[in-house]
């Protein structure tokens, strides 16, 4: 089955940073699942359908890559794919603590599941998805943050919620 790693995430949107540290991860492992996870505690823009297809169109072209989506414990979605490997992003020290907290949880709810971190490209450190959608909501242009099918949708996004 080869070396599996799992980037999970909510990418509301995916951004130019994800797709660069997706890039970066088939460097290191044979196969990575990218997982868009529910988070009802996040006020989402797009609907978990929105964003898998959004994340599969990007991705079409990347051999090794998949994308599904996921409602429950992390760690049981990992060991039931048979992924040993969690991949984060770092953008700054600000991730870092709560991303070290994650990790510290899913590794002791499994011992077996490791988190691998890479820093995010200097081109997207001051990206996210919750600023992309910010500037956008406002009519600021995001193109060249986000993949060109992922502005297009943001542009039909805010101009309904305008009429």
């Amino acid at each position: 089955m080869g070396n599996i790693a799992v980037y999970p995430g909510s990418f509301d949107p995916i951004t130019n940073g994800h797709v660069d540290l997706i890039k970066r991860g088939l460097k290191i492992f044979d196969r990575l699942i990218v997982l868009v996870a529910y988070n009802p505690s996040k006020d989402s823009r797009f609907t978990v359908e929105e964003r898998v297809e959004m994340i599969q169109e990007v991705i079409k072209n990347m051999e090794g890559v998949s994308v599904d989506s996921y409602y429950g414990l992390l760690v049981d979605y990992v060991r039931d794919h048979g992924a040993s490997v969690l991949l984060r992003g770092l953008r700054a020290l600000s991730d870092f603590e709560y991303e070290f907290q994650m990790a510290l949880i899913n590794r002791k709810l499994n011992r077996e599941i490791e988190t691998v971190f890479l820093m995010t490209g200097y081109r997207w450190f001051f990206t996210s998805s919750k600023i992309i959608n910010e500037a956008a909501s406002f009519g600021g242009n995001v193109k060249g943050l986000v993949p060109e099918l992922v502005y297009q949708n943001l542009l039909k996004k805010y101009k309904q919620g305008k009429e």
